[in-house]
C-alpha cells in the first residue's frame, strides 16, 4: 500500500491534473510537435502553419513550454529532445496515437461516478469504435508495445520453441519482436477480423510475412485451432470477467504441446489489490469500457493458470513504464 502523505498542494494537483493532460492532448492533436520537429518557429508562424488563432496557439505553446515539452527562446519555440523522440510523427518512437487514445477515453472518465453507481460500462470498447478511434487504439498499442517489446523479449528464453501463438495480438507487435529475436520461430496472430489488414501490413513492413500468419476469430466465443509451443497473452485478460478469463487461459493451454509455455502479460495488482497505482486505476478504466473487465492480482492469475493445469508458475522480473508484469508457466509433459 502507498503510504505517501497527502497535503493540499498534492490534492489540488491531482484534482486539476487534467489541465496538463488536455494541453498535451491538444498539442498532439494539432500536431505541434511534428511541425517543430528539428525546427524552430515563432508562435505566429506556428499558428499560420496550423491555420489557427495566433493568440490561442501562443497560449498553448507557453503552457507546453512550462511543461518542459517545448523550449522557448524570446518569441520562438522548438521541441525538447524528449518531444522530438516521442511526440513527433517523424520519430519511430512516436507515442501520439496512445495519447490520442487516452484523449478519446476522457469523456467516459468524466462519467466515472455513474459507472461506479450502476456497475455498468459507459462507453463501448475502443477496438469497436469508429475508424479514427480504432486507428488510435491499434496504432497506440503498436507504438507503446514497440517501445517495450525489445526489453521484454530479452527476458524470455524461447530457445527450441518453433511456433508462438500471439492471442489477441492486434497488430502483432510482440509476435514480430519474438520472431526478430528468435530466427527459427514462427508465429500466429489470433484476433478479430477487422484487425487483419493492419496486422498483415505491419508484419510485412518487418519482412516477416513468411513467418507470421493471421487467424481471425473471437477467442472468447470460439475455440482456437492449431498446436503451439508458446502462447503469449498480452493485455487481453483484463477486458473480461473472471469466468471468461479462466476460459481464455484454458483455451490457450488446450492448444499448447506438452511442455509448452504460456506467458501472461498484464497490469498486475498486488494480492491486496490496492496497488500499484496504475493497475488499480486501469481497473476503473475497464469498468468504464467493458461489461466485466478488471485488473487481476498476481495470485488470481497464478490460481487461474494452475486451475488450467499449468505448472512451474512464476513471475518474470521486468520493469516497464506502465507497471506491467509477466507470469510464466508450463503445460505438463
Amino acid at each position: 500500500m502507498n503510504t505517501e502523505e497527502w497535503n493540499p498542494g498534492k490534492l489540488l494537483g491531482i484534482s486539476g491534473g487534467y489541465w496538463a493532460a488536455c494541453a498535451l492532448h491538444a498539442g498532439v492533436k494539432l500536431d505541434i510537435f511534428t511541425v517543430l520537429s528539428e525546427q524552430t518557429f515563432s508562435g505566429q508562424k506556428i499558428a499560420e502553419k496550423l491555420g489557427s488563432d495566433a493568440r490561442a496557439v501562443i497560449m498553448l505553446l507557453n503552457a507546453l513550454s512550462a511543461m518542459n515539452l517545448l523550449i522557448k527562446k524570446n518569441t520562438s519555440y522548438s521541441n525538447s529532445e524528449f518531444s522530438n523522440s516521442f511526440l513527433s510523427k517523424k520519430s519511430p518512437k512516436y507515442l501520439g496515437y496512445i495519447i490520442m487514445h487516452h484523449h478519446h477515453l476522457m469523456a467516459s472518465w468524466n462519467e466515472l461516478a455513474k459507472g461506479v453507481k450502476t456497475g455498468k460500462a459507459v462507453r463501448s470498447r475502443a477496438s469497436y469504435g469508429n475508424s479514427e478511434v480504432r486507428e488510435n487504439f491499434l496504432m497506440g498499442m503498436f507504438n507503446l508495445a514497440s517501445n517495450i517489446a525489445p526489453q521484454i523479449v530479452g527476458k524470455i528464453d524461447l530457445s527450441g520453441k518453433k511456433h508462438l501463438l500471439d492471442l489477441g495480438g492486434g497488430p502483432g507487435t510482440y509476435a514480430i519482436h519474438f520472431c526478430l529475436a528468435n530466427p527459427l520461430l514462427k508465429a500466429t496472430i489470433y484476433d478479430q477480423k477487422p484487425t487483419r489488414p493492419f496486422a498483415e501490413r505491419t508484419v510485412a513492413k518487418f519482412g516477416l510475412s513468411d513467418r507470421i500468419d493471421f487467424q481471425a476469430g473471437d477467442y472468447v466465443k470460439k475455440d482456437i485451432s492449431g498446436a503451439y509451443d508458446v502462447a503469449w497473452l498480452s493485455h487481453i485478460l483484463h477486458a473480461e470477467g473472471p469466468e471468461d478469463t479462466q476460459k481464455i487461459i484454458q483455451k490457450a493451454v488446450s492448444v499448447l504441446k506438452p511442455k509448452g509455455m504460456i506467458l501472461v502479460h498484464e497490469f498486475i495488482l498486488n494480492n491486496d489489490m490496492d496497488g500499484p497505482l496504475f493497475p488499480a486505476l486501469f481497473s476503473l478504466n475497464m469498468l468504464l469500457g467493458t461489461e466485466k473487465g478488471q485488473s487481476y492480482s498476481e495470485k488470481q492469475l497464478k490460481d487461474m493458470l494452475a486451475a488450467a493445469g499449468v505448472v512451474k508458475i512464476k513471475r518474470i522480473p521486468v520493469q516497464t513504464p506502465n507497471d506491467s508484469g509477466i507470469i510464466q508457466g508450463v503445460v505438463k509433459g
